[in-house]
């Protein structure tokens, strides 16, 4: 995730000292102990939006970059027949606690090559959690990692390089870390079309992302009677803002927040013509 003391979700603030240990252990417990289920969601969007660009744009291979990819649960998901309850029970149990991060590399290497997909797409991560993406990268989840922060520097020639080849960027925890400048930078080194997959927090707004999407030529689309589970609240004083933040950017919190779970909501932004091409189908 790329974070900072800027960032504008700051109840995520909280997790920061877990975003980069050496493995997903102690990450994963926190997640589990808040009943986190984006990257479930995640799976069955991201898989669909694929086969749709893929229709849109004719066909052919495309990368997809993951920003804020953290330890690769997203492609993990995306890439292997596992669900996000099967990866939360192999990172918490009991015998994974007795392994070294070293180990637990070995293991995982293995674990997910043999539940590799047979239509697996290159998935590149971008996070400022260097020791998380290397995890990531090691044992196969992220055909490439970058350690760079796009809200204050430019992309590395070698990550412009790898977003020469992306169709589709995605975003499942990191909208309020990472701003529009993030995606300024990306899109300024696109060669294809890209399209935007985000799950956007109801506490934060997205509309300085897609307004500057929209000068890269994207529509962005959201339902909005549609959200997305989240997770569960730390405590009463995260809910009470996110009731707070809900109801400034005129949500109706009544049966979501007030229930004690954050919620997102998804944000696809796509050429016209691509909105167009998908309509002609439905």
């Amino acid at each position: 995730m790329i974070r900072g003391r800027s960032s504008i979700d700051l109840d995520r603030s909280r997790f920061d000292d877990l975003h980069d240990r050496p493995d997903p252990r102690a990450y994963v417990h926190r997640l589990t102990q808040l009943s986190y289920e984006t990257p479930h969601h995640a799976r069955r969007v991201v898989r669909a939006t694929i086969t749709e660009r893929a229709s849109a744009h004719g066909g052919g291979p495309f990368t997809v970059l993951d920003l804020c990819c953290s330890y690769g649960i997203n492609a993990a998901l995306l890439n292997h027949h596992v669900t996000l309850a099967e990866l939360y029970e192999h990172w918490t149990c009991p015998d994974a606690q007795t392994l070294t991060s070293a180990e637990l590399v070995r293991r995982d290497r293995e674990f997910f090559a043999l539940r590799r997909r047979s239509d697996a797409v290159p998935v590149v991560g971008v996070d400022i959690a260097g020791n998380a993406v290397r995890y990531a990268q090691a044992v196969g989840l992220l055909d490439e990692t970058y350690t760079e922060n796009l809200e204050c520097c430019p992309p590395s020639r070698h990550l412009r390089r790898a977003m020469a080849a992306t169709g589709l960027i995605t975003v499942t925890a990191g909208i309020g870390h990472v701003t529009w400048r993030s995606f300024e930078t990306l899109l300024r080194c696109a060669h294809v079309p890209v399209w935007v997959s985000a799950f956007v927090p109801r506490t934060v707004s997205y509309q300085a992302v897609a307004d500057r999407l929209a000068r890269h030529g994207l529509v962005t689309r959201a339902d909005p009677g549609r959200t997305y589970p989240r997770r569960l609240f730390t405590g009463p004083a995260e809910q009470r803002r996110a009731v707070e933040r809900a109801l400034r950017g005129g949500h109706d919190p009544s049966g979501l927040e007030t229930r004690g779970r954050c919620h997102t909501r998804l944000h696809q932004s796509r050429p016209s013509t691509a909105w167009a091409h998908i309509g002609t189908k439905s």
